[in-house]
């Protein structure tokens, strides 16, 4: 799976964890302790998500570049 779609999922499950308590707040929905936790639990999950997505894609761009690097300073000019 690419790292983007990390990414886009943990962005995903963080927004949903502030997002329910929001409500849960202004009583659209009624606040109850499993739904406490789980918005919890679910915005651990988002964050983790996030930046292992964040991660993995800096170590592709990293191995890419030193990829590139190296193709590059391969060649040598022959006499």
């Amino acid at each position: 799976m690419k790292p983007i779609y990390f990414i886009l999922i943990g962005l995903f499950l963080v927004l949903l964890g502030v997002i329910i308590p929001l409500l849960m707040v202004i009583s659209v929905i009624e606040s109850t302790l499993f739904l406490g936790f789980s918005s919890y639990i679910v915005s651990i999950i988002g964050l983790f998500l996030g930046m292992w997505g964040a991660f993995s894609y800096f170590r592709i761009e990293r191995f890419r570049r030193k990829k590139k690097e190296e193709e590059g300073s391969s060649y040598k000019p022959q006499n």
